[in-house]
């Protein structure tokens, strides 16, 4: 029994050596690689820390700072300066060809709304559907402006789907808003049925909501119609 032991013994410290031997030899083989892709490694994620705290957030920062004016002009309703500024200061479109995706997501969201001011609707859609914001009453503005767009463009299957994407988005009071603006579409599109079941929605949900305190008027016209 011993000497079973003892030849277990001596196996196991054979395959310990075994394997530190092979170890040694795969180091003596691919150390040289495996140290060059660490550093490699290493090189890269400085890189990176360095590109975002050297270039990308001074570049966001500076996009951030120079959107301030045409902030102020667009929510005094002045939007062509807005997208274009003026002399002195950068406007939106400016803010967009020199900065990029590294420019605050809201300069689509400010862009998009002033084209469709201006009556540009191709334009405007392009630039909202660029949007990319997590704030959802920012979101669903973006999507019922859509929404907007659309209608003009009497492309109202679109505005409808906008509208209750809106609608969806924001857990407030606004959702009423965009579901009439879902109704008066749906009648343009020639589904009162529709159109009916987004003024009861108002009316069921919505009850202290503005729109709703005339919604019955909108809900008596399609059934009087039929």
């Amino acid at each position: 029994m011993a000497k079973v032991n003892k030849n277990e013994a001596e196996l196991r410290q054979q395959n310990m050596v075994e394997a530190v031997s092979k170890t040694e030899e795969f180091f003596k083989k691919y150390g040289n690689l495996m140290y060059g892709c660490i550093l490699g490694i290493l090189i890269i994620a400085l890189a990176i820390l360095a590109y975002n705290r050297f270039i990308l957030q001074p570049k966001k920062q500076q996009a951030t700072d120079q959107m301030v004016r045409a902030e102020r002009w667009f929510e005094a309703g002045e939007y062509e300066l807005a997208l274009n500024g003026d002399d002195n200061d950068p406007g939106l479109l400016d803010i967009i060809d020199q900065y990029g995706s590294k420019a605050p997501a809201s300069v689509y969201m400010y862009t998009g709304v002033a084209k469709l001011q201006n009556g540009e609707y191709e334009e405007a859609l392009n630039y909202l559907k660029k949007y990319k914001g997590s704030d959802p009453i920012m979101l669903a503005r973006a999507q019922a402006c859509m929404g907007d767009c659309y209608v003009e463009m009497k492309d109202y299957e679109a505005a409808i789907s906008c509208f209750t994407k809106a609608a969806k988005t924001t857990d407030n009071a606004l959702a009423a808003a965009y579901l009439l603006k879902a109704g008066i579409a749906a009648e343009a599109a020639g589904k009162p049925e529709q159109a009916l079941s987004f003024y009861q929605e108002i009316k069921d949900l919505w009850a202290n909501a503005p729109e709703a305190m005339e919604i019955d008027k909108y809900i008596s016209r399609i059934q009087i119609a039929e």
